[in-house]
C-alpha cells in the first residue's frame, strides 16, 4: 500500500503544484480507482457486489452513503466507483505525499470540531457534485467495532439536499473479518457492498435533514439484519459470499 501511494500520490503532487487541472477520466484522475484496486489485490481481497445497478455511471453524481467498521470499505469502494471523492476527516490531510494527493483527487476533508469549517467542506462539496463527481461517506463518523449500526451525523444529508442528488445506501459485509478497527494485520476474504436502491432528493429542502437521515438508516439497519451481520453475529473471514452476490475481481 505505502508504495503504490507513493507510485500514484507523488506525480498527482508534481502536476498539482504545475496548477495543472487533472481531469478525473485521466489516468491520475483514475488514481484512486487504481490504488483501491492494487490494495485489495495485494491483501488477498475479493469483492462480492450487490445491486451494481444502483451505481450511477460517470457524470451522474451520486452520495453514496455507507457502514464503516474497517479501511477496507474504502478500499472497495474507490475500486469500483467512477469518478468520487470521499469526506474524510481533516487530520487525514496532515498525512505525508498521501494526504496531500488525496486531497487532490480523492477527498474532500471535513474538520469535525469546526461546525461552520465542516459545512462550508460540505458546501464545497456540493459545488463539485454539480460537475457530476459523486461523494461517498460515512455518517456513523468513525469506524466501529461491530455491524451493529451507529448514528448518524446530518452533514452528509444537507450535502445530498444541497446537491438536490439521490443518496445511495450502501452496506458493507466482510471487512471487519479483514481488518478490524485497531487492528494491524490484514486477512485475505471478501469484501462484500450492496448498492441499495437510490433515494431522490429532489424537491428536498434543509428542512427534510432528518427524514432523509432516518430514512438511509432504516434501509441499511433492515439489510444488516436480513443478511445476518447485525452486532457480532458475522460469519468468519474466508466465507463465501452471499447468495446473488457478483464476484469481482479488483
Amino acid at each position: 500500500m505505502f508504495v503504490m501511494t507513493l507510485l500514484l500520490g507523488i506525480p498527482v503532487i508534481v502536476v498539482s503544484l504545475m496548477r495543472v487541472r487533472i481531469d478525473p477520466d485521466s489516468l491520475l484522475g483514475r488514481a484512486p480507482r487504481l490504488w483501491g484496486r492494487t490494495v485489495l489485490r495485494a491483501a488477498g481481497v475479493r469483492l462480492a457486489l450487490h445491486g451494481t445497478e444502483h451505481i450511477a455511471p460517470p457524470g451522474q453524481a451520486r452520495v453514496y452513503v455507507s457502514n464503516h467498521v474497517s479501511w477496507f470499505e474504502i478500499f472497495g469502494l474507490a475500486a469500483i466507483l467512477p469518478r468520487c471523492r470521499f469526506v474524510a476527516k481533516k487530520e487525514i490531510a496532515a498525512l505525508p505525499i498521501f494526504g496531500r494527493a488525496a486531497g487532490e483527487v480523492a477527498a474532500i476533508f471535513i474538520d469535525r470540531g469546526n461546525r461552520k469549517a465542516a459545512f462550508d467542506s460540505y458546501a464545497d462539496a456540493a459545488g463539485k457534485m454539480k460537475g457530476g463527481t459523486s461523494v461517498v461517506v460515512f455518517p456513523e463518523g468513525t469506524r466501529g467495532y461491530s455491524y451493529a449500526l451507529r448514528p448518524f451525523k446530518k452533514g452528509p444529508f444537507v450535502l445530498a439536499i444541497a446537491a438536490q442528488a439521490p443518496v445511495v445506501p450502501v452496506v458493507s459485509r466482510g471487512t471487519r473479518e479483514i481488518q478490524a478497527k485497531g487492528q494491524v494485520a490484514i486477512h485475505s476474504g471478501v469484501c462484500e457492498l450492496t448498492f441499495l436502491e437510490p433515494i431522490p432528493t429532489a424537491g428536498m429542502t434543509y428542512d427534510d435533514r432528518e427524514r432523509l437521515m432516518n430514512i438511509v438508516w432504516h434501509r441499511m439497519a433492515a439489510e444488516l439484519e436480513r443478511a445476518g451481520a447485525r452486532g457480532d453475529e458475522h460469519t468468519e473471514a474466508g466465507r463465501q459470499p452471499s447468495a446473488g452476490a457478483v464476484p469481482h475481481e479488483p
